[in-house]
């Protein structure tokens, strides 16, 4: 049975040392700045790899997103549509039969309001603000007292924003100096 030996002893007893680093590498294995060279090679790459890859997934995120909301836009611009219907049908006059289905079609005209605005579309307004060709589109123009030069007047038809994005521009009357 051996003993357990000493690691100082078998060094000193005659068991090769490593290689120190000033000497020769073996022949045919690369000299030490050649495979620095190459690693700082690689690791550039990596970090370009790594940096492409970054951009692309933020690239195809803002793609959804930006895909996510001309989608909702799309619909929420059909939607608008009809709320402008039921708008023109609550302004008509009824008769006091017939007030049962206006009372319906307040119903819906809220449910659709409520909707719209759980997705993020806000209503412009318009009026006495100064015309902008970004959010208003002038349809009419008119002398109107009281009013500054530029001056919206008259909403014709309700505007709408979905976040930071016009999705559908104002109607508008737009005041013009005499």
């Amino acid at each position: 049975m051996t003993e357990p030996q000493d690691p100082t002893q078998t060094a000193a007893a005659g068991a090769p040392e490593p290689q120190a680093a000033d000497t020769p590498p073996a022949a045919g294995a690369p000299a030490p700045e050649q495979l620095q060279k190459e690693r700082d090679e690689y690791y550039e790459r990596l970090l370009r790899k790594t940096a492409e890859f970054d951009n692309y997934r933020k690239r195809i995120e803002r793609e959804r997103k930006d895909f996510t909301e001309w989608a909702a836009a799309d619909v929420l611009g059909d939607l608008l549509a009809v709320m402008d219907d039921f708008e023109r049908a609550l302004t008509a006059q009824a008769p006091p039969e017939a007030q049962p289905y206006r009372a319906g079609v307040e119903i819906i005209h809220r449910a659709l309001t409520d909707l719209v605005r759980k997705r993020g579309v806000t209503p412009i307004e318009p009026v006495g603000a100064d015309f902008d060709p970004h959010l208003h589109q002038a349809v009419a123009y008119d002398v109107v007292e009281g009013a500054r030069e530029g001056e919206v007047v008259e909403e014709l038809r309700k505007g709408y924003m979905l976040g930071e994005r016009l999705l559908r521009p104002a109607l508008v009357k737009v005041a013009r100096a005499s």
